[in-house]
């Protein structure tokens, strides 16, 4: 320890033992105890508390005193268990029943400010960091701790009560490993004394008729075989199985969900490979007991495993697939939609059982959305898994998506009263709507009949038309279409769209119009976000470009360019912006009209220099960076005129956000200008001659006030403004290292005059860069700056300056006024 630290401990053990003193806050205890963390790791704690006798008088404080605040008694536990991690200074400490007296049956459980949960969870802290060796579980058995551990379980603070039982994990890991040995199991087939303790404790916990002694018992048990995976978790299993078995015997079976968690976590454990066969029968036993909400997430635990029985996977499948097959039954007509009624024979046999109580659930409005809504979505995460059934039941999947969704729509005709009952509760369900597109959005990756397929689009077009659909539900209806268009299959050697994905976009054109001008500006702005989607993907296809320009989406979308909400006009700009990529702009009604005068163009520079808000600028600097990579005919038309007017403009801009935009429009047309940066992990090969000599570029960048611009950038208060200035500085630099054509810097007349400009631009003596540098002092200038090293600073963290111990130990010290005047070093 800093000599200079171990001075001012004394007064500062002396100012938190004193009751009357102002206290330090949470957070400067916080860093004390972490810099003690870090000094135990390095040294000896024994040495440490020999040397600073004034810790052990704190710690010994703490066992008289009543009145000590409770963030102080948190903190001196703490430290107590930090100091005894390490078994001599643990048997320093026990030798005057200081840790007794901490931890122990009469200690801090029978003060008054054991009521405070922060003192509680301080003592299960301290005792997890103390017991790190064999003397430490002797502690724990004998002083009375682990009975404690074991109320806290049920404590009422949740995070007390877990960091009990996380500690009784670690506990009953540390006790097993010392009680072993090499790979053999316990000594003489007998549990160590603390182990078995504990192992009485789980047991009379799981036969108990209270559910939250049963889930405090299962939670402890599902970490231990989530984290351990020594031998002895075997032997572990094979003990509590039959009590855990048991469980599933009980009407109703407590604590399910965390029952469930305990068989998953057995089921992972690499340890238990011998065992697994108990495992599979309680595991169909619970598929076969719980109730369908609670068997779900068993079943797709199940399936995810690869090592899983195929009879189990059979069974496990038919829970998950029972309540859409309940839906389908219960709508289905004879002869039945298409596809939607063969299941995969053997799949739904497991399921039997819980038919009943599926069609009970099917009766109640909020079982009703749970279960679909789950089931949906499990099904969902199984879809794309390399271990999912096989083989997959796309089509009756496929069928059962569209049911549910024209049921929640009330365009389904159910010809059962079971249908009906479904039709009333599930109608206009935002839930289950969304559950069901994002499964149906999933469902397109695999193949499918024409015949399914149109079903799709039908229902996908209801959706996308009917007034009915909420915002949130058309925004997915328009994600899920835009992934059915993307998968639909082609006509081999022609690249449009197939022709039930054509006839739905022709009929889909009008549907945009009338949303375009919806009274909702979250609808609005669904449809611009799918309409650049489209144009991105399918703009060059002439089928698609005649059905667009037939409508009047182009130019309603123009037109939202000056809609009153800024996220509307920041998705018109993109929109706007990928249509005229494509030459699939609004043509203007008349040439003398404004705006044609004017062209996107000018109109989206009016965006960007007068829009209040920073959505709509940023989208503008976006789509002109895309308009530059792509060559688009306005800026090609006059590059540099266009560069200088939009950085112009960027640089003025207070969103920072816009201003990094900015620099990446200007490292795009720098990247065009002199080719890609050269990769420091490839064979250095002979470069390319750039499309444009060096000096030329250095030249126009002149004109433009590019290097104004990047240097005002490099001195930004906003670090990612600062960074992306610093990167474009660098490749600038490294393209002009062997520049040819220039003067070196240091044979420049009058560069040192342009570095003490330079000098004085950054320290804000002056407004701006003289207008008047050539290329060759701006190439002195980027040469002189050191843009490594800042580069390097920019990097880091906010908070990498050292915080030294001494300068918290000192702000603490002046918090109680135990130090003189200045004599506090605040950083």
């Amino acid at each position: 320890m800093d000599p200079e630290c171990s001075r001012l401990l004394p007064a500062l053990c002396a100012a938190l033992a004193d009751p009357r003193q102002p206290l330090a806050d949470d957070t400067c205890l916080e860093k004390l105890l972490d810099w003690f963390k870090t000094v135990t790791e390095a040294e000896s704690s024994l040495l440490l508390l020999q040397e600073n006798p004034a810790l052990v008088e704190l710690l010994s404080h703490v066992l008289k005193s009543q009145d000590m605040s409770s963030r102080v008694l948190s903190f001196s536990l703490r430290l107590a268990g930090t100091f005894a991690a390490q078994e001599d200074c643990f048997l320093y400490l026990q030798q005057g029943e200081l840790l007794l007296g901490l931890f122990g049956e009469g200690g801090p459980q029978c003060w008054a400010a054991w009521s405070v949960p922060t003192v509680r969870s301080g003592w299960i802290q301290g005792l997890r960091s103390l017991a790190q060796h064999p003397c430490a579980l002797h502690f724990l058995a004998d002083s009375g701790a682990v009975d404690t551990i074991f109320s806290l379980q049920g404590d009422p603070s949740l995070f007390v009560a877990s960091a009990a039982s996380q500690l009784l994990v670690h506990t009953l890991a540390l006790s097993m490993q010392a009680g072993t040995t090499g790979c053999s199991g316990l000594w003489d087939g007998v549990w160590p004394a603390c182990a078995q303790k504990i192992m009485g404790h789980l047991e009379e916990s799981l036969q108990s008729t209270a559910a939250p002694q049963v889930t405090q018992a299962l939670n402890v048990l599902t970490s231990t075989f989530g984290r351990c995976y020594s031998p002895w978790t075997e032997t572990l299993w094979g003990q509590l199985c039959p009590l855990v078995a048991r469980l599933l015997e009980r009407t109703p079976i407590p604590a399910a969900h965390s029952l469930v968690d305990l068989l998953l976590s057995v089921a992972r454990s690499p340890a238990l490979s011998s065992s697994h066969g108990r495992l599979w029968e309680a595991v169909a036993q619970a598929l076969r007991c719980l109730s369908p909400m609670q068997a779900g997430s068993l079943a797709l635990g199940m399936l995810k495993l690869p090592h899983c029985p195929q009879a189990l996977r059979v069974q496990a499948f038919g829970v998950l697939l029972q309540p859409l097959a309940c839906v389908v039954k219960a709508t289905a007509q004879a002869p039945g939609p298409p596809g939607c009624s063969m299941w995969p024979p053997g799949w739904l046999d497991g399921a039997e059982g819980s038919s009943l109580t599926v069609d009970t659930l099917l009766s109640s409005k909020s079982a009703c959305v749970g279960i679909l809504c789950q089931t949906l979505a499990q099904l969902e995460e199984l879809q794309p898994l390399p271990q999912r059934p096989a083989p997959w039941p796309q089509e009756p999947l496929l069928g059962a998506a569209v049911t549910i969704l024209r049921l929640c729509h009330g365009s389904a005709t159910p010809s059962s009263s079971g249908g009906g009952r479904l039709c009333a509760t599930l109608a206009g369900c935002v839930r289950v709507q969304r559950a069901a597109l994002d499964f149906l959005g999933t469902l397109s990756q695999e193949t499918r009949s024409q015949e399914l397929e149109k079903e799709v689009f039908a229902v996908l077009s209801e959706y996308l038309g009917s007034p009915d659909s909420s915002p949130t539900v058309l925004k997915k209806a328009f994600q899920t279409t835009l992934r059915w268009l993307l998968s639909s299959p082609r006509t081999p050697g022609c690249p449009d769209l197939g022709p039930h994905p054509l006839l739905f976009l022709r009929e889909l054109f009008p549907v945009l119009q009338k949303r375009l001008c919806s009274p909702s500006w979250e609808v609005r702005d669904s449809v611009l976000e799918f309409l650049t989607q489209l144009s991105r993907h399918w703009g060059g296809q002439a089928d698609f470009r005649r059905a667009l320009l037939a409508s009047e989406v182009p130019t309603l979308t123009q037109q939202l360019l000056q809609d009153p909400e800024s996220y509307v006009r920041a998705s018109a700009v993109a929109a706007a912006g990928q249509l005229s990529s494509r030459g699939l702009q609004a043509a203007p009604d008349s040439p003398e009209h404004p705006q044609a005068q004017q062209g996107l163009l000018g109109e989206l520079l009016c965006i960007l220099s007068t829009d209040s808000e920073g959505f709509p600028r940023r989208a503008v600097v976006q789509v002109f960076t895309e308009w530059l990579r792509d060559g688009h005919a306005d800026v090609a038309r006059d590059t540099e005129w266009f560069i200088a007017t939009v950085l112009q403009v960027v640089s003025q801009d207070l969103d920072w956000e816009v201003r990094v935009q900015g620099l990446e429009l200007a490292q795009v047309f720098l990247v065009q200008r002199l080719g890609q940066p050269r990769c420091p992990y490839m064979v250095a090969l002979p470069e390319a001659a750039s499309a444009t000599p060096v000096p030329e570029v250095l030249q126009s960048l002149c004109r433009l006030r590019l290097f104004d611009f990047a240097f005002r950038a490099l001195l930004d208060c906003d670090r990612p403004v600062a960074q992306k200035a610093c990167d474009l500085l660098l490749f600038l630099k490294d393209k002009t290292a062997m520049c040819s054509g220039l003067q070196e810097a240091g044979d420049i007349p009058g560069s040192a005059s342009g570095q003490v400009t330079l000098q004085r631009w950054r320290a804000g003596e002056q407004d701006q860069l003289p207008r008047d540098l050539q290329p060759e002092a701006m190439l002195a200038l980027l040469r002189s700056t050191d843009l490594e090293g800042l580069q390097a600073r920019l990097a880091q963290s906010s908070d990498h300056m050292e915080k030294s111990p001494q300068s918290l130990l000192q702000d603490m010290l002046a918090t109680v006024g135990a130090l003189g005047e200045n004599e506090a070093d605040c950083y």
